[in-house]
């Protein structure tokens, strides 16, 4: 797991731009803190910083290959986890390694196969390799979209990196937002490209980019096909069963400490279970890491997100994998931290507005690393499985646009608008823009022929949250983690296991009349009964009313500042009204736009960028 930035200019001598190469790289030293190196030719420049995980003397990059016609060089982050397959395949076919490490690994895929490398690839990866043979860029991210890469177009080539802070660091990029990025921003409906940045644009997952001297083109080499399910009910769980016992257990390699993000859920318990089972045949105990916050069981509350507190689950599992585990309790100061607030922004690039959301996550990470370098996660088995309350709410599937907008309070259009400033708010005109993307998403949709309207209506569902919302929820993990550096896997984003589950009817997604009813019986042999029956719920959230306090006390000090440049974004009088609500009585929604303006305004000190309001 790595970071990686580069510059291709084909009117440059780049190696007498070294300096800002160096520049780009260095904003990646928490995504890559063991390692750093730079390859400078003429045209091109590749930078990376390292975190190991595999091979931890022999990875090193920039790594490059000598052939007859040229040199080749790649720089790469993430994993490939069927690497040790490939590279038995690669020396049947006559080539030698010289280390153990994935990424020589993907280079000789690529000089066996070139582009078609992507096709015999499972994992989570951003790549970059420079073929000097015919001077040509390749940029290449996974399928799903769990490690991120950024791009920015120039008149004789392109800056690419894995955040958005690497292209930045050039000295020719300006740092411009106009309203085209802001009306996304509050939208939140992760238009497909978009990177908030003027000129800047996000790599589509499952697409590869090739630029050379005839310019920049965009390929597309894996996307969500509608095909025919023919299993039965029984053979459908067997078949998720091995599928994910093989993925956890190929997502266990590690040459550093690994552990287990677990919320209580049925999601992170699946993943423990498994990872205990597969761990325990080594002799190995697995390790697990909760998140919770101070008084929280004792004082729980129920509330229109959260029905239970996740402490006793986690217990359950603890105990019944018999894990060496270890519960990160925070509190109101902890997660309201300014400096707390200033690092999870500064991961992301982007104002979100998540909130405690970032602010706990990063904290979890954090003290994680502390332990460990690799951690799995449940993250994105609501998206594959279709366990989010929305899907099985009839008001929200046929409300005419994206369902979890109708039932996330911090969603709804009047929590992502009421805050902006009114000028500005009339010219995104966020509704119009939402109901934009929601038909665009749509349009991407492929059916069976005589699919039921039922089955089509699911599949609509299935593929909106695993082409647009899940896309959100793997940034967020991605940056919040690297910037600890730690390296999250979701054995859940396998491709293969999203194309099965996909494409399985909805009733079989749902045979007990439940959610998840095909993960609940295939993982139910490794967790305990109380997790198997527990109803969903979401990452957990501060309800201590003195959070909501301490929000009130920074908005109210950011609207005491009369040159706030936040406020040519956020209504300062709504702000000023909210700062004088009772924190007891603030509903989430509300809670949600104080988030929004502190992350703004936070925003705004970090980049200070040029605001292009027209």
């Amino acid at each position: 797991m790595c970071g990686i930035a580069g510059w291709v200019s084909f009117d440059s001598d780049l190696t007498r731009c070294s300096h800002a190469l160096d520049s780009m790289t260095g904003t990646m030293a928490c995504r890559g803190p063991d390692d750093r190196g730079v390859y400078v030719r003429t045209h091109a420049g590749l930078g990376h910083r390292r975190l190991s995980i595999i091979d931890l003397p022999g990875g090193t990059q920039p790594m490059s290959a000598n052939t007859p016609a040229g040199e080749v060089a790649l720089v790469y982050s993430g994993e490939v986890y069927n690497f040790q397959e490939l590279r038995e395949r690669l020396k049947a076919r006559g080539h030698v390694f010289r280390t153990d490490s994935d990424t020589e690994v993907v280079l000789r895929c690529y000089l066996e196969w070139g582009e078609s490398l992507v096709d015999h690839l499972d994992g989570m990866y951003a790549f970059a390799i420079w073929d000097e043979r015919d001077e040509k860029l390749l940029l290449v991210r996974d399928r799903m979209g769990i490690k991120p890469l950024f791009y920015y177009p120039t008149r004789d080539g392109v800056l690419f990196g894995s955040e958005p802070k690497a292209i930045l660091a050039n000295p020719s990029v300006p740092k411009a937002v106009d309203t085209d990025g802001l009306r996304e921003l509050f939208a939140q409906t992760k238009t497909p490209g978009w990177a908030l940045w003027k000129g800047m644009r996000e790599m589509v997952p499952g697409t590869l980019i090739t630029v050379d001297r005839q310019g920049l083109r965009e390929r597309t080499y894996w996307r969500l096909r509608a095909t025919e399910h023919a299993e039965s009910q029984d053979d459908t769980v067997a078949r998720v069963r091995e599928m994910l016992t093989g993925i956890v257990d190929r997502q266990l390699i590690s040459d550093v400490p690994q552990g287990v993000l677990l919320s209580g859920g049925l999601d992170s318990s699946a993943i423990t279970g498994l990872a205990a089972e597969r761990l325990g045949l080594r002799g190995e105990q697995v390790r697990t890491f909760s998140v919770d916050f101070a008084g929280q069981e004792e004082n729980f509350v129920p509330d229109e997100m959260r029905d239970t507190p996740d402490s006793p689950f986690v217990r359950d599992v603890a105990a019944h994998v018999r894990s060496a585990h270890q519960n990160v309790v925070l509190n109101p100061a902890d997660i309201s931290d300014p400096a707390v607030r200033r690092a999870a922004v500064g991961a992301r690039d982007i104002p979100n507005g998540f909130g405690d959301l970032d602010n706990s996550l990063y904290l979890l990470f954090k003290a994680i690393r502390e332990q460990s370098t690799v951690a799995l996660s449940g993250e994105s088995a609501d998206e594959v499985f279709g366990g989010y309350p929305w899907f099985h709410s009839e008001a929200a599937l046929r409300a005419g646009t994206f369902p979890w907008m109708t039932v996330i309070p911090p969603m709804s259009l009047a929590a992502r608008t009421d805050h902006i400033e009114p000028g500005l708010r009339k010219l995104l005109d966020v509704e119009t823009y939402t109901a934009d993307q929601y038909a665009a998403a749509l349009a991407e949709v492929e059916y069976l022929d005589g699919e039921s309207e039922r089955d089509r209506l699911m599949r609509t569902m299935c593929h909106l949250h695993l082409t647009r919302f899940v896309r959100t929820l793997l940034d967020r993990k991605d940056r919040l983690s690297m910037a600890v550096g730690l390296e999250v896997r979701v054995p859940f984003c396998n491709h293969e296991l999203v194309e099965y589950v996909y494409n399985t009817p909805w009733a079989m997604k749902t045979f007990d009349g439940r959610e998840k009813s095909l993960l609940r019986q295939a993982t139910a042999h490794v967790m305990p009964q109380s997790v198997v029956e527990r109803v969903k719920s979401p990452y957990p959230s501060p309800q201590n009313p003195n959070y909501a306090a301490n929000l009130q006390r920074q908005v109210k000090e950011v609207v005491g500042e009369p040159d706030a440049q936040v406020f040519a974004l956020v209504d300062r009088a709504w702000a000023q009204d909210v700062v004088s609500q009772d924190p007891a009585r603030m509903s989430i929604a509300v809670r949600a736009g104080l988030e929004r303006v502190l992350d703004l305004h936070t925003w705004l000190e970090l980049h200070t960028p040029e605001l292009i309001l027209d």
